[in-house]
């Protein structure tokens, strides 16, 4: 049959389907499911679904075509492979997102947001404080989840200023951004490279001012084009639950533990992230157990004061449930991650990244490779990109895979589809922060761009 063309095959057995018919039928599904997400502002469909399908399609199309051929383990022990990739990843963000669920649950951001507009700050300050949040939380909290929650505290305080929503929207997608790349728990691409024992914890550091001058170039610019006025929004009194504080204590806790294990003890990170899971169900069963005696002390007091106002928010109270926490996790976003981690395998499996790789690292320098890749990642996101880089697995040095880790994350700001937090900030500000009002600051953010890499080239040229 035309579709089961002859092969050639590799070294392992594996068969080299990058010039047939079956390869390019998968490069098709994986094009138009991208498509597809690309549009997800439009079309109003979660971008889960697509490469949920299109990775579906293209590991049947392989095992079909092996299958024929009388070969089945490669297939199975490849899709194995990248499975497991995708587990450890999993369960280490859903631990993540789980305590960041807990926490904004627990009223943090939500007292966060209460102070800047108590302290009365105009919308230049707010400006400069939300993009400066957004670039130091991003490391801990993750650059998508840190970008909801700085749009979060824009959207109430501003109140549909929609210039000054627009502009704060883009100044904290590029902080978020930018913030992420110098932290395993800043972005999912810097995540995967440091599970993959490329660079060490600690060696992310490198990239800390490369970063920051990615941030501040088209902030600085962009600030000048902020209205020098203050907002209208009305202070709005919040209380910290019961265990806020304990909670961000226990997420260190957790960090560090996964950080120890991977370091120390060379086993995966998500060793640790799991443990500290079971930390936050400790210490949520600790505050189901003892909030009836918390809830009595609070009401006699407030009786005491005559606190009508507080008796009633206190008979509202409901137990903490870590489950809870766990469901509200950015499913979306995970199982996203799941289509394309098995659709790059796929392709991967068919000899594509072999093809990119020589063609890339092969025929240009690899400074100029991994600078077009961050650029190409504000188009096809740069969760995809730092994948088939790391199938890939080309000869670069120290210095060069910290470069392909600071293009694909900060590259995604150049477009607000670029990133997932460009993405999300899109459905949360839906009118105000739009892909076009993004586009128009984009030779502004190319600047950032490009400064960061001369400075990452300067400052730590001993590492390539």
């Amino acid at each position: 049959m035309l579709f089961f063309c002859s092969p050639v095959w590799a070294a392992q057995g594996q068969l080299d389907l990058t010039s047939s018919s079956i390869g390019w039928f998968c490069i098709g599904i994986f094009l138009i499911a991208y498509t597809v997400v690309m549009l997800e502002e439009k079309l109003h469909l979660r971008k889960s679904k697509p490469v949920l399908v299109a990775a579906g399609l293209i590991w049947i199309l392989i095992g079909a075509y092996y299958v024929s051929h009388d070969i089945t383990e490669l297939t199975e022990t490849a899709f194995r492979h990248n499975l497991l990739e995708f587990a450890e990843l999993m369960l280490f963000l859903l631990v993540a997102m789980t305590y960041i669920n807990a926490l904004e649950e627990r009223g943090v951001f939500d007292a966060l947001r209460a102070w800047m507009i108590r302290k009365g700050f105009n919308y230049k300050n707010l400006f400069w404080i939300t993009g400066f949040l957004a670039f130091f939380i991003s490391p801990i909290a993750d650059n998508l989840t840190t970008a909801l929650l700085m749009c979060a505290v824009v959207m109430k305080v501003a109140e549909g200023d929609k210039p000054f929503i627009n502009i704060s929207c883009i100044n904290i997608v590029i902080a978020a951004n930018a913030g992420g790349a110098f932290s395993p728990f800043g972005d999912i691409t810097t995540l995967m490279v440091w599970q993959a024992g490329l660079v060490h914890f600690n060696e992310f550091l490198v990239l800390f001012l490369p970063a920051l001058v990615n941030y501040l170039v088209p902030a600085a610019i962009m600030s000048f084009y902020v209205a020098d006025k203050h907002p209208t929004a009305q202070y709005e009194a919040v209380e910290l639950k019961r265990g806020a504080v304990r909670i961000l204590v226990l997420f260190l806790l957790t960090i560090a533990t996964a950080v120890a294990c991977h370091s120390f003890l060379n086993l995966p990170p998500v060793l640790g992230m799991m443990m500290g899971l079971g930390y936050l169900q400790f210490f949520g069963y600790f505050l189901r157990m003892t909030l009836p005696g918390s809830l009595a002390r609070k009401r006699a007091h407030a009786e005491q004061l005559g606190d009508q106002e507080r008796l009633a928010k206190l008979g509202s109270v409901v137990p903490f449930d870590v489950f809870s926490r766990v469901q509200r996790a950015e499913w979306d976003t995970l199982l996203f991650f799941y289509g394309i981690v098995m659709c790059v395998g796929g392709l991967g499996f068919l000899g594509y990244l072999n093809f990119m790789s020589e063609m890339l690292y092969g025929n240009w320098s690899t400074t100029t490779a991994n600078v077009f890749l961050g650029v190409i990642s504000a188009v096809i996101d740069n969760i995809p990109v730092m994948f088939a880089v790391l199938s890939m697995d080309p000869e670069m040095s120290h210095g060069q895979w910290l470069l392909i880790t600071l293009t694909a994350g900060v590259g995604g700001s150049l477009l607000s589809i670029g990133s997932a937090a460009g993405v999300a900030l899109m459905g949360q500000a839906r009118g105000y922060y739009t892909f076009f009002g993004h586009l128009k600051w984009t030779p502004v953010i190319a600047l950032g761009y490009g400064a960061s890499i001369i400075l990452h080239l300067w400052l730590n040229a001993s590492l390539f």
